[in-house]
């Protein structure tokens, strides 16, 4: 049986010209005779520790299923299913595999993954310990999706990608926002190259810590971005209810297809999800 601990954020505190809702966010070094404050998100509001096998959680998790329009919006290759090839609990984990199968007129298969509807909430500490998959053509994800807003869409609703990845850079994750004259091509986004190791040997923490004027990014214990209203050449449209995808995507503008060296299966393996609220602020 695996070790499920959890793991609680603490945030690495230094000097910080940055005031946000009078929290203060800071990265480097400062002397000890200065206080800092920063939000403690650690208030548990919700956690899948994919514990019993089969499905999902239906009380957790909705499916999208098919090709969208335009394959999702970015040229993707996939039939998305519920299928148990494609998504399915076992042993402590929930595995998301991309097959190379004809399927409903696609080539290849997969699974995605959305609490729409079932949790839906703005602000607070997101994460999820994942394995991630390799190869070219291979684009899986764990991001955040605005909630329905009447005569709104896309990007006006807002779209935070916690964790985005080529299978064919193997060292480079991304965290990246897009919004109203700030989307795809044009999103605000931020490499994170890990190294010494590649994303696909091992599991890895993907978070983000947001609130009404940041989205701090995470990968492990390390702040690699911060992204506020001031960054942004738009509309700030991150001040509402955001559900939780998850994702593996096949194809697309984003990755390319695969070729020839591109193995399939693939499978993202995620050990567990949580989201924790802010629980007040913290004196160091």
């Amino acid at each position: 049986m695996k070790d499920k601990k959890r793991f609680i954020p603490m945030l690495r505190v230094a000097k910080s010209k940055l005031a946000l809702l009078a929290v203060v966010f800071a990265f480097a070094a400062c002397d000890t005779s200065e206080e800092q404050t920063v939000a403690v998100f650690e208030d548990l509001i919700l956690e899948d520790n994919f514990d019993q096998d089969g499905a999902p959680d239906a009380s957790i998790w909705n499916y999208d299923i098919g090709t969208g329009q335009n394959g999702w919006g970015n040229n993707e290759l996939q039939y998305y299913t519920s299928r148990s090839e494609n998504v399915s609990v076992q042993n402590g984990y929930l595995l998301i595999t991309a097959r190379k199968e004809n399927f409903q007129g696609s080539g290849y298969t997969s699974a995605r993954l959305l609490t729409k509807g079932k949790f839906e909430n703005t602000y607070g500490r997101y994460e999820a310990r994942i394995k991630l998959p390799y190869g070219r053509g291979i684009w899986p994800a764990f991001w955040l999706l605005g909630s329905d807003i009447p005569g709104e869409v896309w990007p006006q609703i807002g779209e935070i990608d916690i964790m985005e990845y080529r299978g064919q850079e193997p060292t480079v994750v991304l965290g990246t926002v897009h919004g109203p004259g700030y989307s795809a091509g044009q999103s605000i986004s931020k490499r994170y190259e890990l190294q010494g190791d590649r994303f696909d040997t091992g599991f890895h923490i993907f978070g983000i810590e947001w609130g009404p004027e940041f989205i701090n990014f995470y990968v492990d214990d390390v702040l690699y971005n911060q992204i506020t209203p001031e960054d942004v050449p738009g509309e700030w449209v991150f001040n509402h209810d955001f559900y939780i995808i998850l994702n593996l995507a096949v194809g697309g503008s984003f990755v390319g297809s695969p070729n020839a060296e591109t193995v399939f299966p693939q499978t993202m393996l995620v050990d567990y999800v949580r989201v924790y609220e802010s629980n007040g602020k913290r004196n160091f």
